[in-house]
């Protein structure tokens, strides 16, 4: 028979899977390489260690929660993705997980509307994707590089050496290169 504590625990575990199905729907949705039932079973598998933790064994939840961490860290680095040309790809999703499993320790303990809060700040941190102000921000700035450009250009490319200190390089970085 179930007691008390395996209900709290169980509901909690529940809950947090279902805040992870969510959040899984969403990158699924946009295409990631993880499906919601993994970021769900991260959700729920960090509530319910953390909750077994603190109502269970009351010796604190500082180790289960590094072990939670550590483990979440090689899951995320398993999605991440580095293509021939460069081009990195996953960290989204791999952030989501480890999101989601931040928010399945919040759950566990018993902060069930903390989770629900941070799940809903989540979903639209990500599903809003680009928000327009960083937009308005890029387009502004990408205009003014290219202004910038044509001014030099057009000058003969001369500069005076205070313009040339102030501003980078021009040239772009191979996206591999150390800096």
């Amino acid at each position: 028979m179930l007691s008390e504590t395996d209900i709290i625990i169980l509901g909690r575990a529940a809950l947090a899977a279902v805040l992870g199905f969510i959040i899984g729907w969403e990158r699924q949705a946009a295409g990631a390489s993880l499906r919601g039932r993994t970021i769900a079973l991260a959700a729920l598998t960090a509530a319910s260690l953390t909750a077994l933790g603190d109502e269970i064994f009351g010796t604190g939840t500082d180790r289960i929660v590094q072990g939670i961490v550590t483990g979440i860290g090689f899951l995320g680095a398993g999605v991440i993705i580095h293509g021939a040309s460069g081009e990195v790809r996953g960290l989204t999703t791999a952030a989501s997980l480890w999101a989601m499993t931040s928010i399945g320790v919040a759950v566990g303990l018993g902060h069930e509307l903390l989770g629900i809060l941070l799940a809903a700040l989540v979903y639209l941190v990500i599903a809003l994707g680009d928000w327009p102000l960083l937009d308005w921000l890029r387009r502004g700035f990408s205009q003014r590089t290219a202004g910038e450009r044509h001014n030099e250009t057009s000058s003969g490319g001369m500069r005076s050496s205070a313009d040339q200190r102030s501003e980078p390089d021009d040239e772009p970085e191979h996206p591999n290169s150390a800096t």
